[in-house]
């Protein structure tokens, strides 16, 4: 029986066939290697602020525990299934080996809006779901983390509800968490940040230089707008962006500043400037130098690749390209530089990690020593892929991904199987 469906899940499964392949992975452990170690289905029901009842489904999948807890966001969409989460829990695993983290990936959230809750709603649905999840997570099992639909806020409310389950307070149970309850400085600029820095090795090796270089951002949501500031600081002019509300273009730069300062404000990019206002479906497709798709999944299909114009395409979102679009990027190497997404957006989980090692500690970090010690794993993982892709001479998706799978791979062959 198949228990995982849907798109995103399907292009999981291609994209590990096509490194298993590559890896000469043997049929017999594919199996082992792909399909999640758990995943758990529950009811969230809650009071409505209107008396009535309603209940949602929330979900958690935990790909493998063989280097460690697993680790992953938690997203609140209306749409959301179990194939989707466990496509992503099995995208983190990759992303977490790639980076030399201890962990296995894991995903999880509920399927609602978080837009059409109340506060008290929202933190009932939260608070439910963690108090669900308790029999299944811990701080050496699975440890959450913000991911779209969910916030700082959120964590300290999942981070709560676990504390007084147990009778004391386990801050180490979530990251993403605010700073006075126990998170890490910069961890909410880290993904936009990691974006960064790589855009800037990239920029490097192609002799680029940030003056004079535009870039088009998909998605203002923490990655895209941190993304958008910093290139924008750099003197890159950000010519595009846009969110789930509308998009922007104008080709002689926009203000970036003004549009944080709105989302800021109002929480979209909707109603910023009656101005400039653009297709949101041909944004990608417009002419630029670096294109950030930040938002959601699937956003590159075959027939969009062909028309890209970008000469660096930094996948801030996971799984923003599907394999159809790979084939179509994997022709065009020289025209087009891809930083993957498990090595473009890994800086959240990176800083995570380190919120996790402080919390255990006890002992917290300065933000300069946090983003140093970032920068040094992200120039890391990018060196190990780029030497894969001179050796193999692989698209640079190819090599990320074996890079990942086989330290997972040759893990799990040293415990062996138990029994």
């Amino acid at each position: 029986m198949e228990l995982y469906s849907g798109p995103f899940f399907e292009q999981a499964r291609t994209q590990f066939n096509v490194i298993a392949d590559y890896l000469e992975v043997p049929d017999f452990e594919r199996d082992r290697l792909l399909l999640p170690k758990r995943s758990i289905i529950v009811s969230c029901p809650i009071h409505r602020d209107d008396g009535t009842e309603a209940v949602f489904h929330g979900f958690r999948v935990q790909h493998h525990l063989t280097m460690g807890p697993t680790k992953g966001g938690t997203r609140y969409a209306a749409d959301l299934n179990l194939g989707e989460v466990a496509a992503l829990a099995i995208a983190m695993s990759w992303k977490c080996a790639l980076a030399g983290l201890p962990y296995g990936g894991a995903k999880g959230g509920v399927a609602v809006n978080p837009y059409t809750l109340s506060r008290r709603e929202l933190e009932a649905v939260s608070r439910r779901y963690m108090q669900e999840m308790i029999p299944f997570v811990g701080s050496h099992t699975d440890v959450m983390a913000p991911d779209m639909g969910t916030n700082e806020q959120i964590m300290a409310w999942y981070m709560d509800t676990y504390s007084m389950y147990h009778g004391e307070t386990v801050m180490e149970i979530v990251t993403g968490k605010p700073v006075d309850a126990g998170g890490t400085v910069g961890r909410r600029e880290a993904t936009g940040h990691g974006v960064v820095h790589l855009v800037n090795r990239a920029m490097e090796r192609l002799q680029m230089q940030p003056s004079g270089t535009t870039a088009i951002i998909q998605g203002f949501g923490n990655v895209g707008s941190v993304t958008a500031q910093t290139l924008d600081q750099q003197g890159v002019k950000v010519i595009g962006v846009s969110d789930h509300t509308c998009a922007y273009f104008d080709a002689r730069g926009l203000d970036v500043q003004a549009m944080i300062r709105h989302t800021e404000a109002h929480g979209v990019l909707k109603g910023y400037s009656t101005e400039a206002l653009f297709d949101p479906l041909e944004l990608l497709a417009q002419k630029c130098d670096i294109l950030v798709p930040a938002a959601l999944e699937r956003s590159i299909d075959g027939p969009l690749a062909e028309r890209l114009q970008c000469r660096i395409l930094a996948e801030g979102a996971n799984g923003p390209t599907t394999p159809e679009a790979d084939l179509v990027l994997n022709q065009r190497r020289g025209e087009i530089f891809v930083i993957p997404d498990i090595l473009c957006n890994a800086g959240g989980v990176v800083v995570s990690y380190f919120e996790w090692v402080q919390d255990l500690q006890q002992l917290f970090w300065t933000e300069p020593e946090v983003r140093d010690r970032l920068n040094r794993i992200l120039e890391r993982s990018f060196q190990a892929v780029m030497q894969r892709v001179e050796r193999d001479n692989v698209p640079h998706r190819t090599a990320a991904m074996a890079i990942g799978v086989e330290k997972v791979q040759n893990a799990k062959k040293t415990r062996g199987l138990f029994p």
